[in-house]
């Protein structure tokens, strides 16, 4: 995906700025664009200036080599694919289906719906929209919301364990608790009957550490709660969101997308990018929310083969700095 002209090229990792003339050159060979949400198009409750008319002349037939199919990847499972459509719209983001969003509650779903064995239930750290998520998709679950209080008789250290748990699925809870740590690491000790847990599954949504907020705030993400259950039960948990491959395979399986004529636009080197290297794709960083040129660029000259997967292709300041391009 070079300003010379060629088409979109996976894991160049050269971490260019991505001027007008690059960015045509770029686009016009790419067919889908997959976007983050999060410090990408908005940061909490508003949208990241220039970033919903980028995406509306994006779709659009003018832009470089046609409109492209664009769909949104995120790792926050605080909300369902119907919510974030709806605060697509809500920000002024051309209209998005729900289908085009892939969010890790919608993906976590999708992977127990396949993982757990007949009659089997799931144990849940998280809120209404993973609840949510899994009814669709009719996986039978339990734990989402607040805890029993610790002087009850159902607090997680002495709960009666359901028989039919045999995954344990960690996402963002605002209701996290000791309690619910206690019965998620009973859950996994019960397992198969030992006590490595090998019968009984350990996910996660995310391993993001914190959530960007307007004016440069944010909060704790689920990779802290992720990190005390694994520390709890050691035991590592299989990851569906980004950087794994699990939620890229969801978007190619849905739309039949290549991978050598999509693009990543991510803030995160450690998730956006790093995924987007890793399945092939071009990656594109914008420097509006989490990561910054200057870990990109130390990366790039560290020399190291692990860290140089973090690199991005391109970045940007902002997505806005795509309608010179997209004016054109």
């Amino acid at each position: 995906m070079a300003a010379s002209g060629a088409g979109p090229g996976p894991g160049r990792g050269r971490c260019e700025r991505l001027g007008a003339s690059g960015a045509r050159a770029a686009l016009s060979g790419a067919e889908a664009v997959l976007f983050d949400c999060d410090g990408v198009l908005w940061r909490g409750e508003a949208a990241v200036p220039g970033a919903a008319e980028a995406l509306r002349l994006l779709e659009g037939p003018a832009a470089p080599g046609g409109g492209k199919r664009l769909c949104y990847v995120t790792n926050n499972s605080s909300r369902t694919r119907a919510a974030y459509a709806e605060k697509l719209r809500r920000l002024g983001f051309p209209p998005a289906a729900p289908r085009q969003v892939f969010g890790s509650a919608y993906c976590a779903a999708r992977y127990l719906r396949g993982a757990l064995p007949p009659g089997g239930a799931a144990y849940v750290l998280g809120g209404a929209a993973l609840s949510a998520e899994l009814e669709a998709a009719g996986v039978a679950h339990l734990g989402a919301g607040p805890a029993p209080p610790p002087d009850s008789a159902h607090f997680g250290a002495r709960a009666p364990l359901d028989p039919h748990v045999r995954a344990v699925l960690v996402g963002y809870d605002e209701h996290f608790s000791y309690g619910k740590l206690c019965l998620a690491l009973r859950y996994l000790l019960r397992g198969g009957g030992g006590e490595d847990g090998g019968g009984c599954l350990l996910l996660a949504t995310n391993r993001d550490h914190r959530l960007p907020l307007e004016g440069g705030s944010a909060v704790p993400g689920t990779g802290c709660l992720v990190k005390a259950v694994e520390t709890a039960a050691e035991r590592e948990a299989f990851i569906i969101g980004k950087p794994g491959r699990y939620m890229f395979e969801c978007v190619a399986s849905e739309f039949d997308i290549d991978p050598a004529r999509t693009i990543m636009v991510g803030d995160r080197l450690d998730t956006d990018i790093l995924m987007g290297n890793t399945c092939g794709l071009t990656t594109l960083l914008t420097l509006t929310g989490v990561s910054t040129l200057e870990e990109a660029q130390g990366h790039l000259e560290s020399g190291c083969p692990e860290r140089r997967k973090l690199v991005p292709d391109y970045y940007v300041d902002s997505i806005a700095d795509l309608l010179p391009a997209l004016k054109a």
